[in-house]
């Protein structure tokens, strides 16, 4: 029977962003907005660029999220491009992991129909259809969902109510009041302190505050028009300023009267802006709105004109940062570059308008596939996290040359996106984004003129993740075309990767024989040519397999192999993969120790890389475990946990079958020793936990004050073994010789050497001697 708490929401804190400039004004705006939300399900707040939709919504969204009992959340559409991906946007950005199909609808409403939460739906104009559908359908299936949405138009959609974002409140320059009265306009006081951002001295005075109250009014109250101003103080008074901005206006607007003057007096400020840049800085600005979301220096460069030299491309993305054209951030330390909308927009506008926006999303495209190139390419090697985080954040550049390529079904762009969407699927499969990297093979395999070996490698590609996603009768034709194509081709290599994806199949489906002659087929093929991810993927199999057929021992010997090549390499994710597949194969012989360091250490891993789906297993496994210690209410906490993270990669113990008949068995066994209203009671609260608090809680990691550290203290996180082991690895000593001066297992050694490595966040043998070498001895420690 399934438990309650799978109709309740987990506790989370919503994904709102910080403010990272003040907010100014708009009270009345957001008491309307909150009042219209209290009487409507859906409300949308309309207005033009610049206005201050986005800023509003947040914090009303801020201001409201502990009324709902998931607090509010936001989903920024604005970089998305391709309607079809619109749920799974929305259900990554809730953390609600991919959908079973690229237009999935139903399986996200499923997931929120007994959510309570405000969903901020940020910049809907470029895809009011879709968002509509999408709305319609939710409020009427999720009755504790509320939509907040943004967008230019109105989404239309039965009992919207709509707000028409005004302008910050401006005087009247023929009834101006006394220069220290300008605090009582929202206007001025975003321009005064944006100013004195650019010109920290800048104070409103008796003898500017009439042309401060003026050039406020010129503007419209439009905040983006503000911002743009208020730059060039850097090098005009606020009397030039003033002077120049209604010579340009009026200028500028001339034969555009029919747009509304506060479209005008935006369109006035970006021209003028445009206008006050080089011919490089131009071309630049047009250049980078190619790109979607934030992108690095490196990027930009390589999509700027050649003709400038690296040199000049640098200063020029330093030019239009000075010109707040575009906009600078820092993310874990890395600087990053974004484009506001408006001006993305408009440098669209202009390289529409020169013919040239093919060739430059073509650069753009270019740089994206090389940077894939170079993924698949280092992937295993001591640099994994590393690229995951990356990847991460040029996700909506990825998808943006995904969907240039695609667009207009040309054969030879459609081969770059196949080949892209191929090597992606490592990534694809860490955030369990199954359903979107289904999404662009299947598009890409429709038109692509790939070579035989490029379409057999993408339909593997596909074929696993539609296993993945327990959809065995897809898969089949998927991986038989494969398999046909590397056959005829005559390749090794990729005949063995489908081999071993076909092996894989065979497992999931309990078929451990055959599993058992299809990946050690693959894994000789993999050994002869050298092809270490492949050797790795088929070694973790093969070791699971032969644990699951009842050869522990043979299984065992597989996966240490695989961790001994993991840990010469520094490599993560398969090192991750194997320890929870020792956990598994040491639970089943009994030995509950050695499982659960294992499976702990192996959810360590995974936590560094996100790896959404091999944590659910692992924290899966540690309930099993704790199920055998007899800690009853621990394990139905974390089956609890596990359920919760099943739905979020869109999978099920049911998609993997020898997995599922374990779970299902200590699942029950749980249920039975606690009784049911005492594990439904322990699971609900399992289930409610953060993805973070339940891996803190599966490490059993506790959360308590701590003094703070002396000065030179320096913290032994290894047991008193561990450290002797630790001492033995830098002196230089193989397993085998530590073993043997141990007096223990060889297997002993390697299980001890994986756990150091763990603790220590280590990728290496190396790492541990530098460790050792530079701590000071035990007695100097006081």
């Amino acid at each position: 029977m399934e438990s309650t708490a799978r109709t309740r929401a987990r506790e989370t804190g919503g994904n709102l962003p910080v403010d990272v400039t003040s907010f100014v004004g708009r009270r009345r705006e957001i008491t309307l907005t909150k009042r219209l939300l209290a009487e409507s399900r859906v409300v949308t707040l309309t207005g033009p660029g610049g206005i201050g939709k986005s800023r509003l919504a947040l914090r009303v969204a801020t201001s409201m999220r502990r009324v709902f009992r998931d607090k509010s959340w936001r989903v920024e559409l604005g970089e998305l491009t391709d309607a079809a991906l619109l749920a799974d946007t929305i259900s990554e950005q809730l953390s609600l992991g991919n959908t079973t199909s690229g237009n999935d609808v139903h399986t996200l409403i499923e997931y929120l129909r007994h959510r309570e939460m405000l969903l901020v739906l940020d910049n809907c104009e470029h895809l009011v259809e879709a968002c509509a559908l999408l709305v319609d359908a939710l409020v009427q299936a999720c009755p504790g969902v509320r939509v907040l949405a943004t967008s230019r138009q109105s989404l239309g959609v039965a009992g919207e109510s709509t707000m028409v974002v005004p302008p910050l409140q401006v005087p009247d320059p023929e009834h101006l009041p006394p220069a220290e009265a300008y605090e009582q306009y929202a206007s001025v006081r975003l321009f005064v302190e944006r100013a004195k951002a650019v010109l920290p001295e800048f104070e409103p005075s008796a003898d500017n505050g009439a042309v401060l109250m003026r050039l406020c009014h010129h503007l419209d109250g439009n905040p983006l028009a503000i911002e743009l101003a208020v730059v060039r103080l850097r090098s005009l008074t606020l009397h030039q300023l003033e002077e120049r901005l209604t010579e340009r206006y009026e200028l500028l607007t001339e034969g555009r009267r029919g747009a509304p003057a506060r479209q005008q007096s935006l369109r006035a400020l970006i021209d003028w802006s445009w206008d006050l840049c080089s011919e490089q800085d131009r071309r630049a600005w047009a250049y980078v709105s190619v790109f979607s979301g934030s992108f690095d220096l490196d990027a930009a460069e390589h999509v700027i004109d050649d003709s400038v030299g690296h040199a000049g491309a640098v200063g020029i993305v330093h030019s239009l940062v000075d010109k707040s054209v575009l906009m600078y951030e820092q993310e874990d330390g890395e600087g990053r570059y974004r484009l506001p909308h408006a001006l993305r927009e408009y440098g669209q506008e202009k390289l529409d308008a020169a013919g040239e926006r093919e060739s430059i999303e073509c650069r753009h495209r270019d740089w994206y596939g090389a940077l894939v190139e170079r993924f698949a390419t280092e992937w295993i090697g001591p640099d994994q996290v590393a690229w995951v985080n990356r990847l991460r954040k040029e996700q909506a550049n990825l998808r943006a040359a995904l969907h240039s390529a695609l667009a207009d079904a040309d054969p030879h762009q459609a081969t770059v996106a196949l080949r892209m969407a191929t090597r992606l699927g490592q990534y694809w499969g860490i955030r369990s984004l199954h359903g979107e990297a289904r999404h662009w093979l299947d598009q890409a395999l429709v038109v692509a003129a790939a070579s035989p070996l490029e379409r057999a490698a993408a339909l593997r590609a596909n074929g696993w993740f539609t296993l993945l996603q327990g959809d065995i009768i897809t898969a089949t034709p998927l991986l038989n075309e494969a398999t046909s194509l590397t056959e005829r081709e005559d390749d090794e290599i990729e005949h063995a990767y489908v081999t071993h994806t076909r092996g894989m199949a065979a497992l999931f489906q309990g078929h451990l024989a055959t599993a058992d002659d299809l990946i050690e087929t693959a894994l000789a093929s993999f050994r002869h040519h050298a092809a270490p991810h492949g050797e790795l993927f088929a070694l973790f199999g093969l070791g699971l397999v032969r644990g699951l057929d009842g050869r522990s021992e043979a299984g065992l010997a597989l996966l240490g192999e695989c961790l001994d090549t993991t840990t010469r390499l520094g490599e993560v994710f398969w090192r991750s993969y194997a320890l929870w597949a020792v956990s598994h194969i040491e639970f089943s012989r009994d030995a509950l120790g050695h499982a659960e360091t294992a499976a702990k250490d192996a959810l360590r891993l995974q936590r560094r890389m996100d790896n959404r789906l091999a944590t659910t297993f692992s924290v899966d496994t540690l309930a099993w475990i704790a199920h055998r210690q007899e800690r009853n209410k621990r394990a139905a906490e974390l089956f609890g946990a596990a359920a919760s993270m099943w739905e979020v990669t869109r999978t099920a113990p049911a998609f993997y079958a020898p997995f599922a008949t374990d779970h299902g068995r200590h699942e029950s066994r749980t249920r039975a020793a606690l009784g049911e209203e005492e594990y439904r009671k322990h699971f609900d609260r399992g289930y409610q936990l953060t993805t973070g608090a339940a891996i803190d809680y599966a490490l059993e990691v506790k959360q308590h004050t701590r003094a703070a550290p002396r000065e030179n203290v320096h913290p032994m996180p290894l047991t008193r073994r561990e450290r002797e082991i630790a001492d033995l690895v830098a002196q230089g000593r193989t397993n085998k010789e530590i073993a043997e001066k141990l007096v223990i297992a060889q297997r002993t050694v390697e299980g001890h050497v994986q756990h150091i490595l763990t603790k220590l966040d280590f990728t290496s043998r190396a790492q541990i001697a530098g460790w050792i070498a530079g701590r000071k001895p035990p007695d100097s420690s006081h």
